[in-house]
């Protein structure tokens, strides 16, 4: 089960069936099962605040995958700053959509095992990023 959820920002998406489905897919073609995947959507001080608490990391980002997967049935709270992925996505040139699609994924590949630590981590998880982008297409 996916469900997504406003911390305090006012935020609203479209095609969240597609996006369940999507999400579900991907999931499935990396062997795992779908559990439940609460997407929380908030601002950046909220995420940065997330950020110092569990990881004591004093930098914005984008995402924070909490992982609560058993066996290869992912669960997870995902959070994700709006306000970066909408600066992210004027600084990458893309669409705000391309920009959102891609941080929600990322997130699910860490899940299921990919890294991005690395240059070659990073280079796979683009890749893989990639690939379920055009698959939502």
């Amino acid at each position: 089960m996916v469900s997504f959820n406003n911390q305090t920002i006012a935020f609203k998406f479209k095609e969240k069936t597609k996006l369940k489905q999507w999400i579900k897919t991907i999931t499935e073609k990396e062997k795992y099962k779908l559990g439940t995947v609460n997407y929380i959507f908030c601002t950046d001080d909220e995420l940065l605040e997330i950020n110092l608490k569990h990881l004591n990391h004093n930098t914005l980002t984008d995402i924070i995958t909490f992982d609560y997967t058993e066996g290869k049935k992912i669960s997870s709270d995902i959070f994700i700053s709006i306000e970066r992925v909408l600066e992210n996505s004027q600084k990458f040139n893309v669409t705000f959509d391309e920009e959102f699609h891609r941080v929600m994924i990322h997130g699910i590949l860490h899940l299921c095992g990919y890294k991005d630590k690395s240059k070659a981590d990073a280079e796979l998880m683009r890749k893989k990023e990639n690939q379920a982008l055009k698959l939502f297409k």
